[in-house]
Parts: C-alpha cells; sequence; structure tokens
C-alpha cells in the first residue's frame, strides 16, 4: 500500500462520519447501520493482510493482537446492525413480505 498513514487518516474520518450520522440523521438510522456493517466488511480484508504480513501498526505489534482484532471484526458488524435496528427491520420487512405457503 503506497500511502497506508493516509488510508488510516481517511477510515478514522469515515467512522466519525459515520457517528455523525447516527446523532444526526436518526430517521436513517438503519440505513446507516447496514452502510456502517458494510464498511467494517471492506476494512477486514486489509486487517487480514496485516495479519498474514505481520503488519505491525496502530498499536497492533503482536500476531495476538492482530488476530484478536480480526475475531473482534464480525462482531462490530454484528454491533453496528443490532444497535441501529438495521438487523431487526430486515428481520422484520423479510417476515411482512413472506408469501403464504
Amino acid at each position: 500500500m503506497p500511502a497506508p498513514e493516509a488510508v488510516v487518516a481517511v477510515s478514522g474520518v469515515i467512522e466519525l462520519g459515520f457517528a455523525a450520522a447516527l446523532v444526526a440523521l436518526p430517521r436513517w438510522r438503519v440505513q446507516v447501520g447496514w452502510l456502517l456493517a458494510a464498511f467494517f466488511v471492506a476494512v477486514f480484508p486489509g486487517n487480514v493482510s496485516q495479519f498474514l504480513t505481520q503488519t505491525d501498526a496502530f498499536g497492533l505489534d503482536s500476531d495476538a493482537s492482530r488476530a484478536i482484532r480480526l475475531l473482534f471484526q464480525p462482531l462490530l458488524v454484528a454491533w453496528a446492525l443490532w444497535c441501529t435496528g438495521a438487523w431487526h427491520a430486515w428481520r422484520v420487512r423479510r417476515r411482512d413480505h413472506r408469501p403464504f405457503t
């Protein structure tokens, strides 16, 4: 990666933007939740790469710390969906649009 510091800075700004959107746009909370979950999924390959290449960055200077972050990444996705009501909204919509059998 040519400018890892810039990527980290940009991803931090994006995360702050999501936080601001959750506060400022409560009506769009579910949509923001889906976008935030997608963001966490999108950065996952970079976290896998950092683990595989044993790259020290962001205070993660051991294989154990990088592995723990990988284990928590799916929890961040689930947390974004649950806390914003996106998961519940999806389940309700799915239930309400289920064809009768």
